[in-house]
């Protein structure tokens, strides 16, 4: 009588896990016979919509000869050193606080205000930094990265400028 009690749990126990199997089965089937259809082709794919970064304020508040960072998604990440004016060109370092592991994508952006807090101009600054290729050691670095960012018109009086960071990849 022992033993069939428990070839009964045994045989409920492998009918529940075919019945599981079979409804998996089944569904990965539906799910898979629309896409391997040519007669029904579905939309095609959109491509993927670029970040979106939030445009620099019309007009601000700063003092002459003021650079400040706005912070973001990436500003707590980092420490942006050296920061200085020169006409209408940013100049800084950008180092990774979090960890020490090499820069493979930046994106510095800089907005450029007129004495009366106006917009006058933008800029950016990219940077990509890909693993030696050689098959040697790849030794990560965090010594920092210096950036220039220059004001697009050029010719116009710049008093301070806003940077942000859309973009950051490290390893």
């Amino acid at each position: 009588m022992r033993m069939k009690g428990v070839a009964r749990i045994c045989g409920s126990i492998a009918q529940a896990g075919l019945i599981a199997g079979l409804l998996a089965v089944a569904a990965l089937g539906a799910g898979c016979s629309q896409a391997s259809n040519p007669a029904t082709p579905g939309p095609a794919a959109a491509p993927a919509a670029p970040a979106t970064v939030q445009a620099a304020p019309a007009s601000i508040s700063a003092a002459p000869g003021e650079v400040r960072l706005t912070p973001g998604p990436f500003s707590d990440r980092v420490q942006v050193t050296g920061v200085r004016l020169d006409g209408a060109s940013v100049h800084g370092r950008l180092a990774i606080t979090t960890d020490v592991s090499d820069v493979l994508a930046l994106e510095v952006r800089a907005a450029f205000y007129d004495a009366n807090g106006k917009l006058v101009g933008t800029g950016l600054f990219e940077h990509s930094d890909e693993e030696p290729v050689s098959g040697g050691p790849h030794i990560p670095s965090n010594d920092g990265i210096d950036f220039v960012i220059a004001s697009t018109p050029a010719d116009v009086p710049v008093s301070a400028a806003v940077l942000t960071i859309p973009a950051l990849v490290n390893e």
